[in-house]
This record gives C-alpha cells, structure tokens and sequence, in this order.
C-alpha cells in the first residue's frame, strides 16, 4: 500500500514511535546538533538550512502543526532550562562549528525564549514539508528503512507477527479449552449439520471485528497452509474466548430449559439476542480490539481492514518494544521455554 507520510499524521506517527526505525535513520542522516537532556537538539536555522527552506516556512509549518510537532520533541526552552541550554551551547559549540549549529554564541546569549528540535521532531516536520525537494527524499527513505525494519526484526514474516508478543502464548492455550467448551455446546445442544462450525465462528467474527474468515483471509492475503486463528492478536484471542464461552453457556442453557436441542431458527435468535446483551457488557473490549487489528494490521502487515478504518490509530512505542524488540521472540522459541509450565497447567 502505497504511502505518502505528508498526507497522514497516523503513518508519521507510527515511523516516530518506532525507536528501532530512529536508530536507523539517525546512523544514516549527518546533521550535527547539541546534547542537550540525553538528547541530540537543533535550531530552527538549522532545520530550515537541512531541507533547504526559509526560516519563516518552518515557524508556518510550527504553528500550523504545532500540538504534532510539541508531542514528538519540539519545545520551547525559557528559564533555568534556557540557561541549561546556552551552557551546553557554549561548552560543545566551538568557534569554527558555530555556523553549524545555526547561530552564535553571541547571538544566543539576548535570547530569552527559544524553541529546539530533537531527531524526532526534526524528522517529523520533514514528513511536513511539501515545498522541499530534500524533504521529499528523505521521506522516501524513512519509509524504505521503516518497511525493511519491520520485515527484519519479524523475520521476513509479518503474517505470524502476532506470535511475537509474550501474552499470545498465554491467550492461545487458554483459547484452545474454550473454543472446545463451544464446539462441544453445538455439538451436543444444536440441531444442525456440520456447517453449524463455521456459521456461528463467522457470527462471532463478524460481532468482534465486523469480517467473516474469507474476508479476514483475504485482506491479510493468508495462504491456504496458514490457520486464520494463528494469525490474531491476544487481545482478538481472549475477546473470541470470551464470546464462545458465553455462548456456550447460553445455548446449553436454553436447551435444558426447551429439554430438547435447538432448532437452527431458534440458535439464530439466541444469538441475536446474545449478542445485544453482550453490547453493553463487552462494548470497551470490541473497541480496544477492533483498534488494536486495524492499527496494528496497518502498521506491521500493511493490510487495511476497509470495516475497521474509523478505529486505526498510531502504533504505540511499547506495542513496537512487545512484536520487535527485545521483548518479542519467535513463537518457537517462547514455547520451548515454557513447555513444562504448560504441560503441568494441561495435566490438571
């Protein structure tokens, strides 16, 4: 899916929340600034120099898009942090590099407000800026080292990047038992074919996240040798447990109370019914894992769910420390290291 970073405030912000991408991109761009807090700072000279554009296009582009540029770095210093400033000014700054930094340390010393940029509000206002050529390509290059990042650190797989995440191996093993409790409810309390299985699945799906399985399989563009279930989120997991535990319950309620199994008629009414009690109850969970499919799908597999567009949001810093940092592991891996705890947990 083609990108265009100066058209969507969610793309930028899910390349400036990934610190991995930051490292990256820093190592490869030369800009010289001053430590300041742990962190590297620009002027807004320099920042106007960098992309080769005016002073007064970068001050429009800072009050056009000031809330977005102040939550990814930049601020304005004034006070005992000014000063702080102009000593790490003058300490790093030696004669020769003044120009660099944008200014000198005569001119920083009349100075009683003044505004910085870090690496990420520096990159930030270049995914801004239209008029420059150079921001252009610099643009072009975050995405190229943000795609090649993601598709690293997931190990040229993203289908299965939901595995990743310490919580999915918890989710999955405790899915298994539930989606068990519901395959044995309609097995034992409906009466229906074999296509009982994967109508009621579908119903589910589509009160969860608005897609049936084909329809899902499709917009991650699955394969037939992947399993649609292997590829969720713990958050999609759990929320699908909880949904077929309930039901379960439901259905083997209402037949011992009729004393006989249900009719197809009867179960499609019963599931009506359930799923407007569940409205109330489950209403935050659907939300958070309707965000959570459309944002992270969008972000890590580059699939966008067209029913789920209204949810997608940036990526958060910590889901990229969790699916590719050090956090997140290959599910082969986590699973060795916890087979014996889950074989004592399937033994009771």
């Amino acid at each position: 899916m083609k990108k265009e970073l100066s058209n969507s405030s969610i793309d930028r912000q899910n390349i400036l929340n990934n610190q991995f991408v930051l490292e990256k991109i820093q190592q490869k761009i030369g800009i010289q600034g001053i430590l300041f807090e742990e962190k590297i700072c620009f002027t807004k000279k320099q920042i106007a120099e960098f992309y080769e554009v005016s002073e007064s296009t970068i001050k429009r582009y800072l009050e056009q898009h000031e809330e977005e540029l102040q939550r990814n770095g930049y601020e304005v210093l004034k006070g005992q942090r000014l000063k702080k400033y102009k000593k790490n000014f003058t300490r790093q700054a030696s004669k020769e590099a003044e120009i660099s930094f944008g200014m000198s340390i005569n001119d920083l010393t009349k100075i009683t407000v003044f505004g910085i940029f870090d690496f990420r509000s520096f990159l930030n206002i270049g995914m801004l800026l239209t008029e420059s050529k150079k921001a252009k390509e610099v643009r072009s290059f975050i995405l190229n080292i943000s795609i090649d990042s993601i598709s690293e650190k997931s190990g040229g797989n993203t289908v299965y990047i939901n595995q990743r995440e310490k919580q999915y191996l918890e989710s999955t093993f405790h899915e298994e038992n539930y989606r068990k409790k519901f395959t044995n409810s309609l097995d034992k309390y409906v009466d229906m074919g074999p296509q009982k299985y994967p109508i009621y699945t579908n119903k589910i799906y589509k009160s969860i996240f608005k897609e049936n399985a084909t329809e899902y399989r499709s917009i991650l563009k699955l394969k037939s040798k992947h399993k649609t279930r292997d590829t969720f989120y713990s958050e999609i997991i759990d929320m699908i447990s909880s949904y077929e535990n309930g039901l379960a319950k439901r259905i083997e309620r209402e037949s011992k109370k009729i004393k006989r199994k249900l009719s197809s008629s009867e179960l499609s009414q019963l599931y009506i019914e359930f799923e407007e009690d569940s409205k109330d109850v489950l209403a935050p969970h659907i939300h958070n894992s309707r965000k959570k499919m459309a944002s992270r799908d969008l972000c890590f597999r580059d699939a966008l769910h067209q029913s789920l567009k209204e949810y997608v949001e940036a990526v958060s810093r910590e889901d990229f420390e969790n699916f590719l940092g050090e956090k997140s592991k290959e599910f082969s891996e986590r699973l060795e290291e916890t087979k014996d705890v889950f074989k004592r947990l399937k033994d009771r």
